[in-house]
């Protein structure tokens, strides 16, 4: 008998051991037809969402990988997605110039209509009761969410708005543009409060050209004086050249804003007065994803080209780094955007490869 017994706990164990191995979370989630442009997870963290350019959202059990439902309704690509607080609202945003609201299981709700280009961003208030969008038409918008009535358009950008990001006390609202500046808007009062960074001047439109009579030699006086002027030129380091705004996050103080971009830095602005504090070095990618961990202590990016780094908030300490390999590539692994898992152990991007949303294990010093 105490063979037996010993026998079925050992059957017992291998049962759950495996139970527990098939429960584990899929390195990758496939099932779109087109690439992963952003992804979100619900705030109690069973609910992966992942945003696609085949026009949906697919809802995932992030515990074993299942799909649990396909959002559809969106006419283009769809480029945001984001849950409200209680994580009962999902609200997608689109290439069709319209952003849906969807129940948690998947049900539409209604649709918002008023920008006039792809809607970019979204981000929900804390209170969960303020939606903002940031758009391609270069405006940044409010909207009830319960009724999904547009509140107030804040006001426009010079260029396209990539993204927008609440304040953790839903006072203030952040945008990001591709005319390399961030904007700070007051929530309450529904005005701009500050403008971090100067936009580029307009081009000026060129002077008539007056007609002259062909001069060869006169043009190859000008070119001597060219070649004589660039061999005099020493080089020197690159400008730090302001560039497209792709991400922004408020630190859990609401005292600074982080930004990524374009010029591949990761920085860090004063609410206050918007002054730079902190700079952290290049990295190989443009930057298209920026995430805060749930604990608010780490801080992460993805390059366009596969680069994810992982910083810790206060030091600036970059904690993880994972560099694509030259297989993966060739293999034109693209990365959209970046979240950390719930139990912050991971990173979930999207991608173009596959069409799948991957992760990518947390391995501190590497």
């Amino acid at each position: 008998m105490r063979r037996i017994g010993s026998l079925i706990a050992f059957f017992t164990l291998c049962v759950c051991i495996t139970t527990i191995a098939l429960a584990q979370t899929p390195a990758e989630f496939k099932g779109h037809t087109g690439l992963v442009f952003n992804v979100a997870f619900s705030p109690d963290g069973k609910t992966l969402a992942t945003a696609s350019f085949d026009n949906t959202v697919k809802l995932w059990d992030f515990a074993n990988g299942k799909e649990l439902a396909v959002l559809k309704g969106h006419t283009a690509p769809v480029y945001a997605v984001v849950f409200n607080k209680a994580g009962d609202i999902i609200a997608t945003g689109s290439q069709d110039k319209t952003i849906r609201i969807w129940a948690k299981d998947g049900k539409f709700l209604r649709e918002l209509k008023g920008h006039t280009e792809i809607v970019d961003s979204l981000a929900f208030s804390p209170d969960g009761k303020t939606l903002a969008s940031g758009s391609a038409d270069k405006s940044v918008r409010l909207w009830n969410a319960e009724d999904g009535k547009e509140t107030k358009n804040l006001g426009s950008h010079k260029q396209s708005v990539y993204t927008v990001a609440f304040s953790p006390n839903g006072e203030l609202l952040a945008s990001g543009s591709n005319d390399t500046t961030i904007k700070i808007w007051e929530v309450k009062g529904q005005k701009e409060l500050k403008m971090i960074g100067t936009p580029p001047k307009e081009p000026e439109k060129p002077a008539p050209k007056k007609k002259e009579k062909d001069d060869k030699k006169k043009e190859e006086k000008k070119e001597e004086k060219k070649k004589e002027e660039v061999k005099k030129i020493e080089i020197k380091d690159l400008p730090d050249v302001p560039e497209g705004i792709t991400g922004v996050a408020f630190t859990p103080d609401n005292s600074q804003v982080m930004a990524v971009g374009f010029d591949k830095k990761l920085r860090f602005f004063s609410v206050a007065d918007g002054k730079e504090t902190k700079k952290l070095p290049p990295t190989p990618d443009d930057l298209f994803g920026l995430a805060l961990s749930r604990d608010g202590k780490f801080v992460a990016t993805s390059g366009y080209g596969g680069s994810l780094r992982v910083y810790e908030l206060d030091s600036g300490k970059t904690v993880f780094s994972h560099q694509l390999s030259v297989s993966d590539k060739l293999k034109k692994l693209v990365t959209y955007c970046v979240q950390f898992a719930p139990d912050g152990k991971a990173l979930v991007t999207g991608h173009e490869k596959d069409y799948a949303a991957r992760v990518t294990p947390i391995k501190e010093g590497k």
